[in-house]
């Protein structure tokens, strides 16, 4: 008999099952062209020059080229745009919000012999924004009952039943704490009536959808919040007459929350269930830590090369999942609400390293010209720990389905005067071999500053396009959502030397 548990609103620590995909690596792995509006500007082409306070995220040895020290304080208006189509469907969403963007400082002090100048400088960077949504609906010939069928494979129909003394709430919460997260989906389809199995003796393995009619109306909620952010810890030196090196040491913390609501209508007789709504939350959030090393060089007062090395960021992440399940059919209305967090053991992700090249050309007072390319092998990437048999093998899917990726920024600022005038462009391949999944990314930039004495206010405006082709779920349930994303965003900085 399987031993009960009473019902816990926080559930213990699941020892055998990890929620990991490829998409959450590569989400928490991604960093957009943030900081500031000058930064920005340009999309971010600053490796070779220095002199920004956010040029520093791009190249350490950037806050040696300042002459005196600097603050800069920068707000952003973000924007996102989606159109998804879904089958037959096509919805439209879109939300904005304003954040605080970065806050940094360099401090510099003069040297002594060949050292001409020591700089050290801090800055923080919301170097992600989570925050997003969409809508999927249309008609489908796949049931959701195909994710819990398929979940269901495997799992004795002793595990699925409830005794005298369990209830939906306990039995849920055992199958987590001592079975897997998929026995937790079996148990959800069984009970919500959505899968049937293949006989009724206790020690069944084998289950087939109830839902055996040909199309289902169907509605996909995607809500997700929060951001990935970037603690900056950087020390460089004017080496010689044209060299400077520099070193950045980054922390960096995230924070996910991802909510979906699907909802599906089956009209046919032929199904058991007629109406269902399926909830689900994952909480998430990580700590890291990374270095970076950089040089920039002055071949002549006019050209300068940049050369960055990005260190792969360690990450311990922790996770915690919710789930709801209402159907209604000709077994009657069923709710399935656990109300019990399944909390999972931390673990650890690896990202890409970096590296990157840069070339820049002053036209002396006038402005300049800058082009960045980095390039990240995202086949790299790593859950850890690496003796689990479920980590090895999300593992051997992301080198068999990521490739490396490179960015290319160009950017350029016109100088009048008080005034600036600035421009750029940024393209981003995508990390997987079957781009259909998650396209390139590419964008553009504008910005303008003025100089009031020793300070300067800048303003940008970015945009950027990007398609994907998201899973709705991950197992049988095969279904996807095409979405179309545009993101654009407003920064203002203010900045002083001091």
């Amino acid at each position: 008999m399987k031993k009960i548990f009473i019902l816990l609103f926080i559930g213990l620590s699941m020892q055998t099952f990890y929620a990991q995909t490829i998409a959450d690596a590569v989400r928490y792995s991604s960093q957009d062209i943030t900081g500031t509006a000058r930064y920005r500007g340009v999309s971010g082409a600053f490796g070779a020059l220095g002199g920004d306070v956010s040029a520093i995220m791009n190249n350490p040895a950037g806050s040696a080229v300042f002459n005196r020290s600097f603050v800069s304080l920068s707000l952003s208006s973000g924007n996102y745009d989606n159109q998804t189509y879904y089958n037959d469907g096509i919805t439209v969403s879109d939300k904005s919000d304003i954040d605080l963007n970065q806050f940094g400082g360099v401090f510099v002090s003069q040297g002594n012999g060949n050292l001409k100048k020591f700089a050290f400088s801090f800055n923080y960077d919301r170097s992600n924004d989570f925050d997003n949504g969409y809508v999927a609906a249309g008609t489908s010939t796949n049931s959701i009952a195909d994710y819990f069928s398929g979940y269901a494979q495997g799992v004795p129909l002793d595990l699925l039943e409830l005794r005298d003394d369990e209830t939906t709430s306990s039995l849920y919460q055992f199958l987590g704490e001592n079975e897997s997260y998929g026995a937790q989906q079996a148990f959800l389809g069984y009970q919500g009536y959505l899968i049937n199995p293949d006989s009724d003796d206790i020690n069944n393995t084998s289950y087939t959808s109830a839902q055996n009619g040909n199309t289902f109306d169907q509605e996909y909620q995607y809500l997700s919040y929060g951001n990935n952010s970037k603690f900056t810890f950087n020390a460089a030196a004017q080496v010689s007459e044209n060299l400077y090196l520099g070193i950045n040491l980054n922390a960096h913390t995230f924070n996910f929350r991802r909510e979906t609501i699907f909802f599906e209508d089956a009209n046919s007789a032929a199904n058991a269930v007629s109406s269902t709504r399926f909830d689900n939350e994952l909480r998430s959030y990580g700590t890291g830590a990374s270095l970076q090393l950089g040089g920039i060089y002055h071949i002549s007062p006019n050209l300068r090369l940049g050369a960055t090395y990005d260190t792969p960021t360690y990450f311990t992440i922790s996770e915690e999942t919710e789930q709801y399940l209402s159907t209604n059919g000709i077994n009657g209305n069923v709710v399935l609400s656990p109300n019990v967090t399944n909390i999972y053991e931390d673990y650890d992700l690896q990202t890409p390293g970096k590296a990157t090249g840069s070339i820049a050309y002053i036209f002396g007072s006038n402005g300049f010209l800058s082009f960045d390319y980095s390039y990240e092998d995202y086949t790299s990437m790593k859950y850890r720990p690496d003796n689990d048999v479920f980590f090895q093998q999300v593992n051997t899917d992301i080198e068999n389905q990521l490739t490396g990726a490179s960015t290319y920024k160009v950017g350029g600022e016109f100088l009048s005067g008080n005034w600036s005038f600035r421009g750029g462009y940024k393209f981003k391949e995508s990390p997987y071999k079957n781009d259909s999944i998650l396209g390139d990314r590419s964008g553009y930039s504008v910005g303008l500053g003025y100089a009031i004495g020793n300070a300067r206010i800048d303003l940008a405006y970015d945009w950027a396009k990007q398609q994907s082709n998201t899973a709705l779920y991950d197992g049988a349930f095969s279904n996807t959502a095409f979405t179309d994303t545009i993101n654009t965003n407003i920064v203002a900085s203010l900045s002083f030397q001091l």
